[in-house]
């Protein structure tokens, strides 16, 4: 099945599983119409590469045609809703997919109403809670998709491990920005629990558990999807500094202003001279960073080599995932698609 249809599918059951779930928040209070708002806004965005790369895990496991896995697939866009919205809230973040982040939407909200209170306190604990609300849905949808016990059981293990490793790369990624410092290896720690395993490696094993594979798959699976998932996320990095606000949806050079101590950021740094790494330092986290700020701090990274050198370690790593893929033991119509998500999640302006 063509990855373009996988997509139409995938959004079919996303929105499907939230309607369902719409009519019982509202006979709640109609109060909670602005949640469902909010939510129908984040999910109408998105790559929905975890829901493809699980699927065609399950395609790669011998997975055939029952119509459970894309529902099941589906459930980690509420996931990863639910990591959004927490990490906007944690980030300080304005704006997400070209529009307002949850918690500055219901700011927002708050302020027009003329509510009394604090308008950032109810934006941000607005905003938790639908991301609580997420997840929790997204282990009801998981367990609603229709596929059999014994399946579900053999997927459980690992939608569990997902979550709890996407929550300890999310400290861990908080806790170097609180640090000030990170290096090479501490940033790539970050990268592999945050991001790689979350984004690739866990999405293609749940679909390759769902499907019954035997060990040999998954360990294909692991050496194409970690490779390739540290890739996607170092193209996120150039991106979060280098990327066009019209593409990303997000404000240019706003992994700047947020301070994150990224591997671009790190590598810069390896090789930046004292004056370079003082202005870097000084400027990283700044939230009243300007365009004219934002463009000396690009500067410097391109200047230091920090630029070439992560746009090499994109290049090492995509072409590991490559080798990987061409000798995996996977079926070619698998095989084909995942080659097709290779470019996507590494070649990609958003």
């Amino acid at each position: 099945m063509p990855t373009s249809l996988i997509r139409k599918e995938i959004d079919e059951a996303l929105l499907a599983f939230v309607d369902r779930q719409r009519p019982g928040l509202l006979a709640i209070s109609d109060d909670l119409a602005p949640l469902m708002a909010a939510l129908d806004a984040l999910l109408g965005g998105g790559k929905r590469l975890r829901p493809a790369f699980c699927y065609w895990g399950w395609r790669a496991a011998g997975g055939g045609s029952d119509g459970g896995i894309v529902a099941a697939a589906a459930s980690l866009e509420l996931l990863q809703a639910s990591a959004l919205i927490h990490d906007d809230v944690m980030d300080s973040s304005d704006t997400r997919r070209g529009q307002p982040s949850v918690h500055r939407r219901f700011e927002a909200l708050h302020r027009a109403q003329g509510w009394p209170g604090d308008a950032t306190a109810f934006g941000e604990g607005t905003a938790i809670l639908l991301g609580d609300l997420c997840l929790a849905w997204s282990g009801e949808m998981f367990e609603t998709c229709g596929l059999d016990d014994a399946r579900r059981r053999r997927g459980r293990a690992v939608y569990d491990l997902m979550r709890t490793e996407v929550m300890c790369g999310q400290y861990l990624d908080m806790l170097e920005g609180t640090r000030g410092e990170a290096t090479v290896d501490t940033a790539l720690r970050v990268v592999e629990f945050k991001s790689a395993k979350y984004t690739i490696e866990r999405p293609l094993h749940l679909g390759a558990a769902l499907a019954g594979a035997d060990p040999r798959v998954t360990a294909a699976l692991t050496g194409y999807g970690l490779p390739l998932g540290i890739a996607f996320q170092l193209r996120d990095d150039v991106l979060g500094v280098f990327g066009d606000p019209a593409e990303t949806g997000k404000p240019a050079g706003d992994d700047l202003r947020e301070g994150k101590r990224t591997v671009l950021v790190a590598l810069s740094l390896e090789r930046a001279g004292p004056a370079q790494a003082a202005a870097l330092r000084r400027r990283l986290g700044d939230p009243a960073l300007d365009r004219p700020g934002v463009d000396e701090l690009r500067t410097i990274i391109e200047e230091t080599g920090g630029l070439a050198a992560c746009e090499a370690m994109i290049e090492r790593y995509t072409g590991e995932a490559g080798r990987a893929l061409a000798s995996a033991p996977f079926p070619d119509e698998a095989r084909d698609a995942l080659a097709g998500l290779t470019v996507a999640a590494t070649t990609r302006r958003t």
